[in-house]
């Protein structure tokens, strides 16, 4: 069974930077795209980057140029960077395939407040 661990989240003020961490257990992780996605309460969860097992990488446009997805196909683990983080960046984040196949892990809460 397939497991999807997310770390790193925080409190930060406007402008700061988080990196995010989430480690797969379970599957077959340099095969698939894998995505990082949020959920702002009383928001649909949204995809935020994705990356391909060729380290292709994908952003929405309210990110773009400021987060950087990664990851290390030989720790099964994918990383988001988040600098110039702004107030409406706060959610809890996810990984997951792209599109999210596996069920979904418990998150890691960022919160970015002044």
């Amino acid at each position: 069974q397939v497991q999807l661990v997310e770390s790193g989240g925080g409190v930060v003020q406007p402008g700061e930077s988080l990196s995010l961490s989430c480690v797969v257990s379970g599957g077959v992780f340099n095969l698939y795209d894998m995505a990082w996605y949020r959920q702002a309460p009383g928001k649909q969860r949204e995809l935020v980057a994705t990356i391909s097992p060729r380290f292709t990488t994908n952003y929405a446009d309210s990110v773009r140029g400021r987060f950087a997805i990664s990851r290390d196909n030989a720790k099964d683990t994918v990383l988001l960077r988040m600098n110039k983080l702004k107030l409406e960046d706060s959610a809890v984040y996810y990984c997951n395939l792209d599109p999210a196949l596996y069920s979904w892990g418990p998150g890691t809460q960022v919160t970015v407040s002044s």
